[in-house]
This record gives C-alpha cells, sequence and structure tokens, in this order.
C-alpha cells in the first residue's frame, strides 16, 4: 500500500518552483528561451524546463520508489505514459500549463501535479501563481482552495449554466454539429487554460466544461479535485475517467442533473 506525502509538502513545492523557476521569467523570456515543440500553438519555455526539472528531483525524493510522467519529459519519450498504469506511484506534472499565454507574458498559466498509482489518481494539486490561488485534495479526504473547502456553483438549467467547450480535437463534422448545439448554452465562454479552468470550477465562476483530448498533466488532478468538491464529471458516454485515458469526451459539471441537463443538449 502506498503511504501518502504530506499534501502540504507537494503544495509547498508547487509554490517554491513557482518563485525560483516561472515567476522571475514571466514577460522577462528572450527570444531563444522559447521554442516550438510540435507546432507554433505547442510551445515550450526555459521555465517549462526548468520546473520540471525541479519538480522531479523533489518529488522523486518525497515519494522514495515513485517514477516522474512529466509534460516536457514525455514529448522527448512517449513511452513514459505507460509507467501511469504500474503499480508503482507516479506523479505527473505539467511544468507550465498554459504555456502559450505564459510565453506571451498574459496570467492564466498554471503549475498542476497529480499523484496516481495503478492507473487512478490519488491527489492532485493546481497553482495559480499569479492569482497565489492552490487547490489540493486528496481521494476521500475533499479539496480545498487556499484552505478552504472548494465550492462549486448551484448548477440548474442548461441554459442558465456557464462553461467553456473544448471543441478543437473533435472530427470536423462532429464539431460543426456540436457548434450549432451549443447555440441553446448561452453561458458559454472562450476555452482557456485547463488548470485555469479547473480553479475556476471548484471556484464557482464557472459550471461545466467539456474535453476530448485528455492528457494526464492537464486533467489527472483537476478531475479529481472537481469530484472531491461534490461535482459530477464523466466521459459523455458514461464512464468514469481514468489517467491512462488520451480522448474523451468528458463533461464535468456541478452536479448530476446539471451534467445531463448539458449532455442532453449536447449529445441526445
Amino acid at each position: 500500500m502506498t503511504v501518502m506525502p504530506d499534501p502540504q509538502r507537494v503544495a509547498d513545492l508547487l509554490r517554491q518552483v513557482a518563485a525560483e523557476e516561472i515567476m522571475p521569467r514571466f514577460q522577462r523570456l528572450a527570444a531563444h528561451e522559447i521554442r516550438e515543440k510540435t507546432g507554433p500553438h505547442d510551445l515550450v519555455t526555459i521555465a517549462d524546463e526548468a520546473s520540471e526539472r525541479f519538480l522531479e528531483q523533489h518529488l522523486r525524493a518525497l515519494l522514495p520508489g515513485s517514477v516522474v510522467v512529466g509534460e516536457e519529459a514525455t514529448a522527448a519519450n512517449p513511452g513514459l505514459l505507460d509507467r501511469l498504469a504500474d503499480a508503482a506511484p507516479a506523479w505527473i506534472i505539467d511544468p507550465v500549463d498554459g504555456t502559450r499565454s505564459f510565453a506571451r507574458g498574459k496570467p492564466g498559466f498554471t503549475v498542476i501535479v497529480a499523484l496516481a498509482v495503478a492507473g487512478r489518481t490519488r491527489a492532485g494539486w493546481i497553482y495559480d501563481p499569479v492569482a497565489d490561488e492552490l487547490a489540493m485534495g486528496q481521494a476521500g479526504q475533499g479539496s480545498t482552495v487556499n484552505g478552504a473547502p472548494a465550492t462549486l456553483s448551484a448548477g440548474g438549467e442548461a441554459s442558465d449554466l456557464r462553461g467553456s467547450l473544448g471543441l478543437g480535437y473533435f472530427p470536423p463534422a462532429e464539431r460543426k454539429a456540436l457548434e450549432r448545439r451549443a447555440a441553446d448554452l448561452p453561458g458559454l465562454r472562450p476555452l482557456r487554460m485547463a488548470g485555469r479552468e479547473y480553479l475556476d470550477l471548484l471556484t464557482g465562476r464557472m459550471d461545466f466544461i467539456l474535453y476530448r483530448r485528455l492528457m494526464p498533466w492537464d486533467h489527472a488532478a483537476g478531475v479529481l479535485l472537481h469530484a472531491e468538491a461534490g461535482g459530477e464529471g464523466r466521459l459523455v458516454d458514461g464512464d468514469d475517467y481514468r489517467p491512462t485515458l488520451r480522448e474523451g469526451p468528458i463533461l464535468l459539471a456541478p452536479d448530476a442533473p446539471s451534467w445531463h441537463a448539458v449532455r442532453a443538449v449536447l449529445f441526445d
């Protein structure tokens, strides 16, 4: 049985890496400190790489025998994703979620860490260093934002809910159909960044989110924290989320009635 590390020590590491590796470079990046990975919309900066190295070193030390699945390391070695199904505890790291905004000197980026064991998320942390907002939680123990219990919105009818739809990874025909149906959801706002949107769910600023692409560093922590706050988050076919999944779609809402209401508009 895995002995869980002190969650506050992990939270302190997120604050530390933000203070030492991320914020000193915010709005100060030189051109040579930003490069493309797969294209102009998929960027990595010196802050991403330095933050991932920092977190990998310190998280391994915090939980001996654990492995690390980081976004940047996985870009170079996709086989690292296979570690998520192993019995060994796996730290899942997004060192700077929202790199495009960070590289442009705009807020909204976050640091995301999750801990998975045998393909199930056991704990999660999301930190927005500009807003100084930190969410954390463990399976079966609830989730908090800056030390207070996470508070989801009250939910309601689909036409009254505020949310975002990540339609960019849907096949073109399906995306067009969803765009037509989304006209019945007047509370939509543009998709921003996964970490920031999960924080907005956990503080009641948003009601629902739909994603299709499910890279574990984007979603493992947020789905757990949302569930621990009492939210309803499942694949639209009804299956549970697991960090070993790569594609959804997944829908998150504050409660079951709201989840079914939004799903009915988009998919029924």
